[in-house]
């Protein structure tokens, strides 16, 4: 019988991450729109899959946008749904969204905050009515957006390193 071939097991690897979601001190959220904030929990530069809490604190649409990777959310306060299905997400709800998708996120008129764990895996393209695209986000413009604001903050343009593999 042949022997099974050995195979090399990296020891180079990025540290773990063991971060507060939902911290104290309220300058970790980044802004992303009106009433639109995000907490950076993993930023990974690799494989482009990028971990945060996006928390909204006003009814209406957030975005309309597709994945050309999987999604998968957990929802920890508030709700939200796609106009594009029947079904709400709440507090304790898991959801997964499969590549390709458009969808319109949406928080309802009767939730004054909402705020869910998102890992996603690739970029977030953002779309018009038509389905054209109109701009993106990925792991790279987050750190870029985190850089800014934490600048601005007195927090530290590199305060995002502790999130970046």
């Amino acid at each position: 019988m042949a022997e099974a071939p050995k195979i090399t097991v990296s020891t180079e690897y990025p540290d773990e991450i063991a971060v507060a979601a939902q911290p104290d001190d309220p300058r970790v959220w980044v802004p992303q729109a009106p009433n639109v904030w995000f907490r950076p929990l993993m930023l990974n530069t690799v494989t482009g899959q990028w971990c945060n809490l996006l928390k909204v604190t006003a009814a209406g649409i957030v975005s309309r946008h597709r994945h050309p990777g999987a999604v998968f959310g957990f929802v920890i306060k508030g709700r939200w749904h796609y106009y594009e299905h029947e079904w709400m997400a709440e507090a304790g709800h898991f959801v997964y969204e499969p590549p390709g998708e458009i969808h319109t996120l949406a928080v309802p008129e009767d939730c004054d905050e909402m705020i869910t764990f998102f890992n996603i895996i690739g970029a977030m393209v953002y779309v018009d009515e038509e389905g054209n695209q109109v701009g993106y986000e990925d792991t790279f413009t987050k750190i870029d957006l985190c850089r800014a604001h934490y600048a601005d903050v007195g927090l530290g343009a590199d305060y995002v390193d502790q999130f970046i593999r």
